[in-house]
């Protein structure tokens, strides 16, 4: 099903900003003659880099006469590159296209009359066959489609370190939190600090919400986005709980570290498990780090969480058709090969082979096609990037404080003020 407009409601602060620019710039801008194409992205650095840089040699090739212009701001999940792209779109100097997660997050800017209608362009690079009708429904807003995903991520993935696992007589992957608990213990009986490595603020959200889907169920989990599961529910007061319990096995500075310093914990074997996105499998590739393991978060069962990474078109955009080549290469299939093979998600498209993707891919794109499929708030298919901001901070407010009761308040006003539920 897609979104509609009434189902956006406006977003402190972010789309404040946004609204401020939207009557600014035209297309009439693409007359300058400029051959560069500005990209704005958060991919700076490990897996994300490389896969980035899989697409621009595709768009070399695909699109001659066009100049790549990195517009990379670093910082994980994108929360730089957000305050510094709505700074932009403030003073009417949007890049030629930017990065957004599909989904919700993509309102605020459709909402503020930011981004241009692709629709056409979609039926013309044969985009409605290459992906599939489900993905289509999500990306359709009013009838229209704003962006182009240039990849599924799967958000409910544990990583672990193997010899530390094997270290601790740990032989198995929990399937549930009791087993899991459970594993956590025995790593820290051995003398683990840190069983559980976590980051900040929205890396604590990703977990969460992992933790939600193994309480609440794919279908309940879902209704807290969509005003049909109470945040009130005696499910997340449970849910908050285990969420607290494992917190008390994580690093004790998880509030000052981006994902990849709680990757490298794992790494360096000063922690056993982490709960990542898989871009982690090319970012751990990419370190050259080989002994790790996977598995879907404990009780989350055939739950596939996914958010995608799409390119949008910009009102104002100072070169549209370069920019529209650059969309045209991330939805084709060279291009989506060239980055998903590196940044460790699998492709948006239907026709991809999986004897082309590493092992890890292969399996993800084989539970995509069969699992329950379920949105990620973290990462913006969930939700809008105001009900983002305030889960993030109940939580950041959570991991020094400690107050169920409190968090569980702050994140069923967050639900009333963002979904008008």
């Amino acid at each position: 099903m897609g979104f509609t407009r009434r189902a956006a409601v406006a977003v402190v602060g972010v789309a404040a900003l946004l609204t401020a620019s939207a009557c600014g710039g035209s297309d009439s801008d693409g007359g300058t003659g400029s051959k560069n194409v500005e990209v704005f992205t958060w991919w700076a650095d490990g897996g994300e880099k490389a896969g980035l840089d899989g697409l621009v040699g595709v768009f070399g090739t695909a699109c001659a006469g066009q100049t790549f212009q990195n517009g990379a701001v670093a910082g994980g999940a994108g929360a730089n590159a957000k305050s510094v792209l709505a700074s932009r779109l403030q003073q009417n100097d949007p890049p030629d296209t930017f990065q957004a997660h599909a989904g919700a997050e993509l309102l605020d800017y459709i909402n503020a009359g930011q981004v241009e209608d692709i629709s056409a362009d979609y039926d013309g690079w044969g985009l409605k066959q290459a992906f599939p009708a489900g993905l289509i429904g999500n990306l359709t807003v009013d009838g229209k489609i704003y962006s182009v995903p240039a990849n599924i991520h799967r958000a409910n993935v544990v990583w672990s370190n193997k010899k530390v696992l094997s270290g601790a007589g740990i032989t198995a992957d929990p399937k549930d939190l009791t087993e899991f608990f459970a594993a956590l213990d025995k790593l820290k009986a051995k003398g683990v600090k840190a069983p559980l490595a976590l980051g900040k603020d929205w890396t604590q959200l990703m977990l969460f919400e992992s933790v939600l889907i193994s309480d609440l169920g794919a279908e309940k989990f879902t209704g807290l986005w969509q005003g049909k599961t109470d945040w009130n529910d005696a499910s997340v007061t449970k849910a908050i709980a285990d969420f607290q319990r494992l917190q008390t096995y994580s690093n004790s500075d998880r509030d000052a570290l981006d994902w990849t310093d709680a990757e490298k914990l794992v790494m360096d074997g000063k922690a056993g498990y982490q709960l990542m996105g898989d871009w982690e499998a090319a970012d751990l590739d990419a370190k050259g780090f080989k002994d790790y393991g996977w598995f879907t978060f404990p009780g989350n069962g055939t739950t596939f969480q996914w958010l995608a990474d799409s390119f949008v078109l910009p009102k104002g955009a100072k070169n549209p058709d370069g920019t529209k080549c650059w969309l045209k290469t991330v939805g084709s299939a060279d291009g989506q090969k060239a980055f998903n093979t590196k940044k460790g998600s699998i492709p948006a498209r239907t026709d991809a082979n999986p004897a082309d993707y590493p092992k890890y891919q292969q399996s993800a794109m084989a539970d995509w096609k069969s699992a329950t499929q379920v949105p990620s708030c973290a990462h913006g298919s969930a939700c809008s990037q105001g009900w983002q901001q305030a889960a993030n901070s109940a939580l950041g407010a959570f991991s020094t404080n400690q107050d169920a009761a409190a968090l569980q308040k702050a994140l069923a006003a967050a639900a009333q003020q963002y979904a008008g539920k």
